[in-house]
């Protein structure tokens, strides 16, 4: 069968170890299967919507309105390497990727500046340094190649 398939044959025999149903090989079990020993590794988020931490997350956003304060108050209340210490990003993702609906605007608009979106920290602006009159690779070659200046795009003699 491995060789039909191109595998290795400890592969097929880890693949049938792990999903034979006591009758049969069934490839929507074995999906399913993969799917919850996935699911099973990761490990739990520290803000889900059930936690205790969204709770205390959730208060402190209501009476301060700033990540970067629950963080540092969060930091001075629990010693280092605590479950219920988080970072100010921790929080921000928290708020912005997975909520959705009247909980997600309900978070959003405890922050100070409601946005309902997260600004970039380059405010959509290409920051990187840029070299003034740079030549793109394919013009300067092209430049060399007609025996003329790269800087000055003049004709050399």
């Amino acid at each position: 069968m491995a060789r039909v398939l191109h595998r290795s044959p400890s592969s097929i025999s880890r693949e049938l170890s792990r999903n034979v149903d006591p009758s049969c090989y069934s490839s929507s079990h074995a999906h399913k299967r993969c799917q919850h020993r996935k699911e099973s590794a990761r490990p739990q988020r520290r803000l889900h919507a059930e936690s205790s931490l969204f709770g205390l997350l959730q208060h402190f956003l209501l009476a301060l309105g700033s990540p970067e304060q629950i963080a540092l108050i969060l930091a001075r209340i629990y010693p280092k390497g605590h479950k219920r210490r988080v970072s100010h990003e921790t929080i921000y993702n928290c708020i912005y990727a997975p909520p959705v609906g009247e909980m997600r605007l309900e978070l959003v608009a405890c922050l100070r500046q409601a946005n309902t979106k997260r600004n970039t920290r380059s405010k959509g602006q290409d920051r990187r340094g840029q070299i003034p009159d740079m030549l793109s690779n394919h013009v300067f070659r092209r430049r060399l190649k007609t025996n003329s200046s790269p800087d000055t795009g003049k004709a050399i003699s």
